[in-house]
């Protein structure tokens, strides 16, 4: 659970997770700043709002949440989330997202959505209430399912539209109202490439910050139709044989692990 208006000690090793819209604070070594508030290049956080937002190897991380591109912050630049994705350290990349989606709610949620008043932040959770109307808001997440499917030996890759140039991944689309995780699959494979698949199978799951996606992670078989990509949602797609596939997500992505079981299936 996080704790607002947390008071860090200028003594206290703690790691720094500093927040600006969708960026990060990462020191020149692409490090998320570790050590002590007196032997840091910050600002004074006294003028910043800083939460508590869990720990990591027994040490309290903080989120502070800047100003856009904050200047005041020396030792380091602003960078984007994903080049905390290694690997070898997701607890990293997880802080860091959660940091990220606590940032975005504080920021998007100053005034009540049912009768427009400012709304203020609860001391004892993380969430903020309407004391006009009693209407309280929580950090928004959405579930999104993604789903790795083969047909024989062969896999199936689309790129989407906001995919770097050459990579390809799997299918993936937001849980409707009223959905259960099977329906949303079926009912977004068939949307966004015009087939049908059976021998679903639930595998894992992964929070996803861009900007709140909770990302439930599936296989299944092709069952029947042809392949039609919806050039509304995709740039292209095909079926790839498992031992020749283009570039593909990196290790530590949900998209990538599904792969990888897929393909040893």
């Amino acid at each position: 659970m996080a704790t607002l208006y947390a008071t860090p000690a200028n003594d206290e090793p703690a790691w720094w997770f500093v927040v600006s819209a969708d960026h990060i604070f990462l020191t020149h070594d692409g490090e998320v700043p570790f050590g002590q508030l007196n032997q840091l290049a910050f600002p004074d956080l006294a003028q910043y709002q800083v939460i508590e937002i869990g720990e990591i190897r027994e040490r309290t991380c903080y989120l502070v949440m800047a100003d856009y591109m904050d200047e005041q912050f020396k030792g380091g630049d602003f960078a984007p989330l994903r080049q905390l994705l290694r690997p070898d350290d997701m607890e990293i990349f997880e802080m860091a997202g959660r940091a990220r989606q606590f940032s975005d709610f504080l920021n998007t949620h100053r005034f009540c959505g049912r009768c427009g008043t400012r709304m203020q932040s609860v001391e004892w959770e993380l969430a903020m209430h309407c004391h006009q109307c009693q209407h309280r808001c929580y950090p928004r997440v959405s579930p999104c399912i993604i789903v790795a499917i083969t047909k024989g030996e062969q896999l199936l890759l689309a790129q989407g539209k906001r995919h770097k140039a050459g990579l390809y991944s799997i299918l993936a689309g937001f849980v409707e109202a009223g959905e259960n995780l099977e329906q949303a699959l079926k009912r977004e494979v068939y949307e966004e490439a015009g087939i049908r698949v059976k021998n679903i199978q639930y595998h894992m799951s992964q929070p996803w910050s861009f900007p709140h996606s909770l990302m439930m992670g599936f296989t299944a078989e092709w069952d029947s139709g042809n392949l039609h990509i919806d050039p509304h949602e995709l740039v292209t797609g095909d079926w790839f044989p498992i031992n020749d596939l283009p570039q593909i997500p990196p290790q530590g992505t949900i998209a990538r692990t599904l792969i990888d079981i897929a393909i040893k299936r």
